[in-house]
């Protein structure tokens, strides 16, 4: 079968489609077909001003227009569309996701913030790796980061903090912010197995890609604190031309890595794997478990 998930996020919208088949043992098997987004930045107007402009909802429905087009190509026969951060802060989501409804037939659900941290939960990374440790997963976005715990085979704690790339760009996130994300890290770790993080985002993937790690192999949180220096020296120019990196990439990955290392440092993490996968994927596992 063909599913697809739709992610409208703070910094980009992404859609990927997934073919599903089963091995010899009846499990199943996830083949990406494709991944495709685009750079709606819905959390620069957003978080300032309350609202999704005009000429940012135009977007929003020719990008949801192109998604419709491809699920007709590839003959997807299920769909989940969700927004997180952005859509959940905008007074006028409820009107777009009308428009989009309208204009495409794709149902956009808003999900809360433990919603979300639960869904990075469903791509179940951490059951495959060594019981010796706990782990944390670290989802960062543009409006808001979600960690979720997992320890001695199950998960322990998921909560969602309005800390992301953009806000802290428009310096929108206060001590307190940091607090609640440091007391919550604290607790749910304390008296638990050593802490590895696993990292979840399009800016750990990128900074992933950089470090030329191979796969399998996790990234030294020293190395993230190297690459924070480096690249926080450089201006938002200066790291698209020296790092092959996208204007929309360059700008969040300064505030996204200070994220991580703030997390990781807290739950006394010295290492993140980076599976390279995100809200999407947790999206058609979610979807999977559903048509199943």
């Amino acid at each position: 079968m063909r599913l697809a998930a739709i992610d409208i996020g703070s910094n980009a919208a992404r859609l990927l489609i997934t073919e599903v088949a089963t091995d010899e043992k009846k499990d199943p098997v996830f083949n990406k077909l494709n991944l495709i987004r685009v750079p709606l930045r819905l959390g620069f107007d957003v978080f300032e001003f309350g609202v999704i402009p005009k000429a940012k909802i135009g977007m929003i429905l020719q990008t949801m227009k192109a998604y419709k087009h491809l699920l007709n190509a590839y003959e997807v026969t299920n769909i989940i569309a969700c927004a997180t951060s952005a859509m959940r802060d905008a007074r006028n989501a409820a009107d777009i996701i009308r428009k989009v409804k309208l204009e495409t037939d794709i149902s956009i659900e808003v999900i809360t913030g433990e919603m979300e941290a639960g869904l990075i939960y469903e791509n179940h990374i951490a059951e495959n790796l060594d019981k010796d440790h706990s782990y944390m997963y670290i989802d960062v976005g543009g409006g808001s980061t979600e960690l979720t715990f997992f320890s001695n085979g199950k998960l322990t704690a998921k909560e969602s903090f309005n800390i992301g790339t953009i806000r802290l760009l428009k310096d929108m996130v206060k001590e307190k912010h940091w607090d609640d994300m440091k007391d919550h890290i604290k607790s749910a770790t304390k008296g638990q197995k050593e802490v590895v993080a696993i990292g979840s985002g399009g800016n750990i993937n990128k900074i992933f890609s950089m470090s030329k790690r191979k796969d399998q192999k996790p990234l030294p949180l020293e190395l993230l604190r190297d690459y924070y220096k480096e690249l926080s020296n450089v201006s938002v120019e200066e790291r698209i031309h020296l790092y092959n990196l996208r204007e929309d990439r360059a700008d969040v990955i300064v505030p996204a890595l200070l994220i991580y290392i703030n997390a990781m440092r807290w739950a006394g993490a010295t290492d993140i794997y980076v599976p390279r996968i995100g809200l999407v994927d947790g999206l058609i596992h979610h979807l999977y478990d559903q048509v199943k």
